[in-house]
C-alpha cells in the first residue's frame, strides 16, 4: 500500500504543548468550529486558537454547561449540535451558512469511549453514530463553507483506539455479534482515521485538506468516565490512589499536551500541501509494520498507526456506507 505515513520530523515531541506549537501564529480572519469544545482537549483546542486571533465557534448539546466553559475564552461562539441527532446536525449547519462566513478549520473533538450499549433514534450503534457518523454529516452539510475558505482543514480526533478494532462491515452496529466496548470504540476511532484520508482525497482540488489525529491518553477529561479504576490502574494510567500519571513519552499526557497535535494538523505551514494522514505527537505517524505489532502486542510502546486505518479502499467503501446511513 502507497502511503504518506512518513515522519517529516517536525521538531517536536511528545510532551510539546498546544501553545507551543502554535507559537507565532496569526489567525485573524480565520473562522474555527471546534466540536467538543467546552471540555478536556476540545476546550484547550478552542482556547489556543482563539487566543491566535481565530474566530471559534464551539457546537454544544449542554449550551449553558459550554458557555460556563468557555467564559474565559473571550469572544467564543456557542450554538446548539447534537451530534446523536441528524436534525440537530442539518440545523446547525444551516444556521452556518446562513451567516456566510467561509469555514477555515473544523476539529472533530467531541466524542464518547467505551460506553455501554446504546443506540441512537436510527438504531446505530451510538460511539460509531457520535464519534463518526455526526462528524461525517457536519462536513457534508459544511461543505460550502469549507470550499468557500479558500484553503481548510478538517481535523478528525483519532486514536491510538483504532488498535482494538477495525471497521467490520459487515456489522456496524452490533447487531449480530456480541457488544464489545472497546472494539465498538475502537471501531469508531479507525472510521475517524478512515474519514480523514478520503474526505482529503475527495477535497484537496477544491483546496480542502484532512487530518487525523490521536491526542495520548488524557484521563481528567471525563472521557474515561465508563472505564472502571482497575482497568486504568492496569493500563498504568492512574497510580494506587486513582489520580492520573503523567509520562508523555507513553502517551499519558495533560491536556494541553493531548491538544497539540490536532491544533498542529490545523494550523501548521509545515503540513502545506499535504493531508490524508495520521499524526501523533504533533508530527506524521510512521506507519506499524508487522514486526512493530508484535512488540507493542508484547508490551512495547511503538508509535504509528496501523495500515487498515488509513487504507484508502477501505475509506472509499466507509464513505460510501456512511452516505447511505445518513440518507446523504
Amino acid at each position: 500500500m502507497t502511503t504518506a505515513q512518513q515522519p517529516l520530523p517536525s521538531g517536536f515531541g511528545a510532551a510539546a504543548t498546544a501553545e507551543e506549537v502554535i507559537k507565532g501564529a496569526d489567525l485573524t480572519g480565520k473562522v474555527a468550529i471546534v466540536t467538543g469544545g467546552y471540555s478536556g482537549i476540545g476546550l484547550e483546542t478552542a482556547r489556543v486558537l482563539r487566543s491566535a486571533g481565530a474566530e471559534v465557534v464551539v457546537p454544544a448539546r449542554d449550551e449553558k454547561r459550554a458557555r460556563a466553559a468557555l467564559k474565559d475564552v473571550t469572544g467564543a461562539e456557542v450554538a446548539h449540535l447534537d451530534l446523536l441527532d441528524p436534525a440537530s446536525i442539518d440545523a446547525f449547519a444551516e444556521n452556518f451558512l446562513a451567516s456566510g462566513r467561509p469555514l477555515h478549520l473544523l476539529v472533530g473533538s467531541a466524542g464518547v469511549m467505551a460506553t455501554p450499549l446504546t443506540r441512537d433514534a436510527r438504531g446505530y450503534e451510538a460511539q460509531f453514530a457520535t464519534n463518526h457518523l455526526g462528524h461525517f454529516q457536519l462536513v457534508k452539510r459544511l461543505w460550502p463553507a469549507l470550499v468557500a475558505a479558500g484553503g481548510a482543514r478538517v481535523v478528525s480526533v483519532s486514536s491510538r483506539g483504532i488498535r482494538f478494532a477495525g471497521v467490520d462491515f459487515d456489522d456496524l452496529h452490533f447487531e449480530h455479534r456480541p457488544y464489545e466496548p472497546f472494539v465498538a470504540y475502537g471501531q469508531s476511532k479507525t472510521a475517524n482515521a478512515l474519514f480523514a484520508v478520503e474526505l482529503d482525497r475527495r477535497g484537496r482540488g477544491e483546496g480542502v485538506r484532512a487530518f487525523a489525529v490521536h491526542p495520548g491518553t488524557i484521563i481528567d477529561t471525563g472521557l474515561a468516565r465508563h472505564l472502571p479504576a482497575e482497568t486504568l490502574r492496569a493500563a498504568g494510567a492512574v497510580d494506587a490512589e486513582g489520580r492520573p500519571v503523567l509520562d508523555a513519552s507513553r502517551q499519558l499526557k495533560t491536556v494541553p499536551q493531548g491538544a497539540a497535535t490536532g491544533v498542529w494538523c490545523a494550523t501548521s505551514p509545515q503540513l502545506a500541501g499535504l493531508g490524508g494522514v495520521y499524526c501523533e505527537n504533533s508530527d506524521i505517524s510512521p506507519l506499524v509494520t508487522p514486526e512493530d505489532e508484535a512488540a507493542w502486542r508484547a508490551g512495547a510502546e511503538i508509535p504509528g498507526v496501523l495500515p487498515y486505518a488509513v487504507d484508502p479502499a477501505a475509506a472509499a467503501r466507509l464513505w460510501d456506507v456512511s452516505e447511505r446511513l445518513i440518507g446523504a
